[in-house]
């Protein structure tokens, strides 16, 4: 049986889900009323599936903030407490679970393995986004056990990717900044954020603000070097083809 504390806070999420929603649908009937023109049918079950995906939201929403939530931060407080060497190899193998089952991520790669007609494989690019999110939620475990400062891994970072955008190919350019985007969902933002969050909390001489944050971040800069470091394998293929 559901305990009462599952739905505590619900009618603020459904009040969030509803204001989120709601200007998507009067948009929707605007232009269905002066351009679109839609027919009935459609409309009816176009607001069918917004019906669905706004009970999913709140459902999933709700569920992030009673589930997902505290239970990344008891797993973060309990990994650095008392078993601290398992913090960095337990973040990658959650980093790549939690990039793996993401929505977004699976959207995006499904879209890209169909305009690119096969070239560039769904699996391939899910794999490489969550590998890529893996290393980098490991290196961001790092930090918090060692006190690395964000700005000696941010700033590295982000020049890479820089240097990158000159060797990738340049198919692969914009589908990495894309992959940044969607890395950061729900499922990386609520589990890897809070663990690194519990953990800075527990581990003496760490700061949950100034350690525990930055983990979002890395995660967003993840996809982008990765895509692009596979841009390069696929230009070395096509040069090798020429």
């Amino acid at each position: 049986m559901i305990g009462a504390g599952a739905f505590l806070g619900i009618d603020i999420v459904t009040l969030d889900v509803l204001q989120a929603l709601l200007p998507l649908v009067f948009f929707f009937l605007l232009f269905q009323v002066l351009y679109l023109k839609l027919p009935r049918g459609y409309v009816l079950n176009l607001f069918k599936g917004i019906g669905m995906a706004f009970v999913g939201m709140v459902l999933f929403l709700q569920g992030v903030h009673v589930a997902f939530l505290p239970t990344g931060r008891d797993i973060g407080a309990f990994l650095g407490g008392s078993h601290l060497a398992l913090l960095i190899p337990f973040g990658f193998f959650l980093g790549f679970l939690a990039t793996f089952a993401e929505p977004a991520v699976r959207v995006l790669c499904r879209e890209i393995g169909k305009s690119s007609g096969g070239y560039i494989r769904e699996s391939l690019m899910l794999y490489t986004l969550s590998l890529g999110v893996a290393f980098f939620v490991a290196l961001g475990m790092a930090k918090v056990v060692y006190g690395i400062p964000f700005q000696y891994i941010a700033i590295p970072g982000y020049l890479l990717a820089m240097i990158l955008l000159w060797l990738s190919d340049k198919d692969f350019i914009a589908i990495a900044f894309d992959s940044g985007g969607v890395a950061t969902g729900p499922m990386a933002v609520t589990v890897l954020m809070s663990m690194a969050v519990g953990a800075a909390g527990t581990i003496e001489g760490r700061n949950p603000v100034a350690d525990g944050f930055g983990m979002i971040a890395m995660i967003a800069l993840a996809p982008i070097i990765a895509v692009m470091l596979l841009g390069i394998v696929f230009r070395m293929k096509k040069g090798a083809v020429e």
